[in-house]
């Protein structure tokens, strides 16, 4: 089987307090979008994992499918092996949710395949357990996220936006972003992701431009000043707004519809050639074909 692994994208992310366990708390609204990886999946003897173009993201147990597979294993007493091969298209250390969505795909998938049986709740529970992205990235649509943000409640779009995505040439992990937040002072005030719930509701795309909020790109461009220079050039491009991406290097760029998302792709692409005019979709990791 096939199974469609979208991106996500961070419209707001407020930061807080580093926990006990080392996760900090956060309060953000995450979007899917329709670029995405695909993770295609055959029954086999064993567990083995390829991944397209080679060197694009790990093979080995550093991998969060290698983590969902052994969470869902522990699930489900029907679990068996199963070949994976994913084809990547969305970017590592992008701040997308790449990693995160091809564990939500192997979730999705393998409780299919090996007949786990087992609701969406219960795959969101088992990805909280391994990043956490995962579960929203098994749901996807449009989520308020709060806690690590593993506690997720639905949001209502009008209608589909347009977003052009910029990646620059660096690449950054979460680990090292976080760690510069907290040595560059922490958490700021809290603000208040209601504006930005209700323009979504509205339909109101030049209200969404106006509250994007990412609490981490100071410290993301100290560690990847290229990050302040795709935000830069998306700005001169002309977006109603534009915020990062979860902890980088990914910069989002928000159009009025597709064609204004087109035109600023084609006219950043020269100068950024990871450029991709993309829409929200109102899916996570999802079966496309059997």
């Amino acid at each position: 089987m096939k199974v469609v692994a979208p991106a996500k994208i961070n419209l707001y992310l407020w930061v807080g307090e580093r926990r006990a366990d080392g996760y900090h708390e956060i309060e953000s609204v995450m979007q899917s979008v329709s670029l995405a990886d695909e993770l295609s999946i055959a029954p086999s003897s064993s567990v083995t994992l390829e991944v397209a173009p080679p060197g694009s993201a790990p093979e080995d147990e550093s991998n969060l499918v290698v983590a969902a597979v052994r969470a869902l294993r522990g699930s489900c007493p029907a679990a068996s092996g199963a070949a994976l091969r994913v084809e990547k298209r969305v970017p590592s250390g992008a701040g997308l949710g790449g990693g995160s969505s091809d564990a939500a795909a192997a979730l999705v998938g393998l409780n299919q395949l090996w007949g786990c049986g087992l609701s969406k709740k219960a795959l969101e529970k088992i990805g909280a357990g391994i990043g956490a992205d995962v579960p929203f990235c098994v749901r996807g649509g449009t989520a308020g996220a709060l806690g690590i943000g593993e506690r997720l409640a639905p949001l209502i779009v009008r209608e589909p936006l347009w977003w052009v995505l910029l990646m620059p040439a660096g690449a950054l992990s979460t680990a090292e972003v976080y760690a510069r937040f907290d040595e560059l002072g922490g958490p700021r005030a809290a603000g208040d992701p209601h504006d930005l719930a209700d323009a979504l509701a509205r339909g109101d795309v030049e209200g969404v431009g106006i509250t994007l909020r990412n609490d981490l790109f100071e410290a993301a461009v100290s560690l990847e000043p290229s990050v302040g220079s795709a935000r830069d050039a998306l700005l001169s491009a002309g977006p109603l707004g534009a915020v990062m991406s979860g902890s980088g290097t990914a910069c989002c760029g928000l159009a009025r519809d597709e064609a204004h998302a087109t035109r600023m792709a084609s006219q950043l692409r020269s100068h950024f050639p990871r450029t991709w005019a993309v829409s929200s979709i109102d899916r996570g990791a999802k079966i496309v074909e059997r």
